[in-house]
């Protein structure tokens, strides 16, 4: 298995030659202050090319301001691209391509945020906020599309190999996709014909931004993860439309709502005291630690926990697919390829041990040392993303959580 594994030949998306069949999955690092790159955001994904990885991708940025969830959240703007220019050189200088994730958050966010009230396939309240959001508009729709296009754009003139369209985890586009969010009465909303229509719209402005020389690869659920989100036949469908009529590149095969099932994404549990610690004072922190097990119910982990749903899709597809969810070793990785998939991506591996791509090329039972107690993703939400086996900062409170929960 070792000698034959397809893990170290090249692999191609689209245009695209990768030296290798890993991705740095596109996770929120929250290292954008100002909505911009910072050092930080250089050093990490120029330590994570320099470790190995056949692509690197910078995660999560907003195709316009009212597309923003974080405050230390990319946004993609003019004044930019030369700081993203500095980051992909550099990873193209370790021998690593460079991709980005282009997304809009649609009802996750806040005024205070996205500068406007927030807006999604229909109106409601968000309770994660929280804030009210309106639907858009029939008349926003085309523009709204064209900023995805634009966003492509600014890529390229940032260097960028690839774009990742993320049509996910109950953002803009997954929100019009799933019938839980999309309750519209005009031609975008009932048939999934009809909630698949802005999707179709942003990729045909990506696909004609992208042109001939960059991959387009989409992100997408499986399953949204809770009942009355979309399900296997429904976002089967999706992928097809996305492979035969929008000319993508390759699929990255996910599942969840941010909003309505935040741990059906990352799996395991959520460390509640940890996130509350690290939020700002006041009544939101004390919420979190009373309510959070009940809002961010915790979900099994498993290694490769999405292996069995994805499989249904590489029956049924024929484009390259890439693999995402809960690889921490070599032998689940060989496994996920000699399965079928052309890539497999990984966040909190890459996290927890940069370099572990290249250890995994002299180690046949490489395994990272991530422990699935979520820390990282518990911290990303106020400061920069961490693995805390990097950190020697933590107060008791936290560590005993961490360990109570990495010991389940």
């Amino acid at each position: 298995m070792y000698t034959a594994s397809p893990l170290f030949t090249p692999g191609k998306i689209g245009p695209l030659m990768l030296r290798n069949r890993t991705i740095r999955a596109a996770a929120f690092e929250s290292m954008c202050p100002g909505n911009a790159p910072s050092e930080m955001y250089y050093d990490y994904h120029v330590s994570v090319a320099a470790g190995g990885v056949g692509m690197t991708t910078l995660a999560y940025a907003a195709v316009d301001r009212s597309g923003l969830s974080f405050e230390r959240q990319l946004w993609m703007r003019p004044e930019i691209i030369p700081s993203l220019r500095r980051i992909t050189d550099a990873i193209h200088r370790e021998g690593a391509a460079a991709s980005i994730q282009l997304g809009h958050c649609g009802n996750m966010s806040h005024r205070k945020i996205c500068g406007c009230l927030p807006v999604s396939a229909s109106g409601g309240f968000n309770l994660y906020s929280p804030t009210f959001y309106r639907s858009l508009t029939e008349s926003e729709l085309a523009g709204m599309a064209r900023k995805y296009g634009d966003a492509v754009r600014l890529a390229r003139e940032g260097g960028f190999d690839a774009v990742e369209i993320h049509a996910g985890h109950g953002y803009l586009i997954s929100q019009f996709l799933s019938a839980a969010t999309n309750r519209r009465k005009d031609g975008y909303g009932g048939s999934l014909a009809n909630r698949m229509r802005f999707m179709k719209m942003c990729m045909a402005e990506v696909m004609e931004a992208a042109g001939n020389d960059m991959a387009v690869l989409v992100k997408m659920n499986m399953r949204d993860g809770f009942k009355g989100g979309m399900e296997i036949d429904e976002s089967l469908e999706v992928a097809r439309t996305l492979q035969d009529e929008c000319g993508a590149h390759a699929l990255i095969l996910s599942g969840g709502f941010v909003s309505r099932a935040p741990m059906y994404v990352m799996r395991g549990a959520m460390p509640v005291r940890t996130l509350a610690y690290y939020m700002p004072a006041g009544w939101l922190p004390v919420m979190v630690r009373l309510a959070g097990r009940i809002m961010m119910k915790p979900e099994p982990f498993r290694e490769a926990y999405f292996l069995d749903d994805a499989l249904k899709f590489r029956a049924a597809l024929k484009m390259p697919l890439v693999y995402v969810g809960g690889l921490v070793s070599r032998e689940k990785i060989d496994e996920v390829l000699e399965a079928g998939f052309e890539f497999v991506s990984m966040a909190r591996a890459l996290l927890n041990e940069p370099a572990f791509v290249n250890r995994m090329r002299t180690e046949e039972q490489a395994r990272c040392d991530c422990g699935h107690s979520n820390y990282c993703i518990a911290r990303m939400y106020t400061l920069e993303m961490a693995c805390h086996k990097h950190r020697t900062d933590l107060p008791p409170a936290l560590v005993k959580e961490i360990r109570r929960l990495e010991n389940k």
